[in-house]
């Protein structure tokens, strides 16, 4: 194939991959249209940043890390009950179980209203300021992981996602979650 000009970059602010084409300066966040689908998992970059995004079900590595691996990021409010009631945000949460619940209801109905295709910006947007996870560095994005790694209600939610798909409320010891599946 002989090279397009464009490559798979990684934007740190919005947590997901992009196309970029040095030559003509230009980013975009969707596949260019003149590059076949086929083409994509194929270009620079492509193997490390569209594992299950943009490249074809068949490109290695497009399924997960390992067989039986999910990927997600969550947004995490914590509440005075959680087993650890601090973060990143606040040394001392003293919140109750159901404010935490009204702020991740909040968090859920904006994400609904948003563009499919602005979903995980969207998501990696707002986990980034509001969530009570250290995993808001890297937009809410807590990688690749099988089955008990997570707290049970956590992993059984993830793993009953479609990709793409964005969890109910999910309640956990650590406090209360909305969860997007990303792999």
């Amino acid at each position: 194939m002989a090279s397009s000009g464009w490559e798979v970059r990684f934007s740190n602010s919005r947590q997901i991959p992009y196309f970029y084409h040095a030559e003509k300066g230009l980013s975009v966040w969707e596949p260019p249209s003149e590059i076949p689908q086929e083409q994509v998992a194929q270009l620079p970059g492509a193997s490390k940043y569209l594992r299950g995004q943009a490249a074809p079900a068949s490109a290695p590595g497009a399924q997960g890390a390992k067989d039986g691996q999910v990927r997600a990021s969550h947004i995490l409010a914590k509440h005075a009950g959680s087993r650890r009631p601090s973060s990143w945000r606040k040394d001392n949460i003293t919140i109750s179980r159901d404010e935490a619940q009204k702020i991740i209801e909040q968090h859920i109905n904006t994400l609904k209203s948003a563009a499919p295709s602005d979903l995980p910006a969207e998501f990696a947007k707002i986990a980034s300021t509001e969530s009570d996870c250290s995993s808001a560095k890297k937009g809410g994005d807590l990688g690749w992981f099988g089955r008990n790694q997570m707290q049970k209600p956590f992993e059984d939610a993830t793993f009953g996602l479609e990709v793409g798909q964005l969890s109910e409320i999910v309640q956990t010891d650590s406090g209360v979650h909305v969860i997007l599946r990303t792999g």
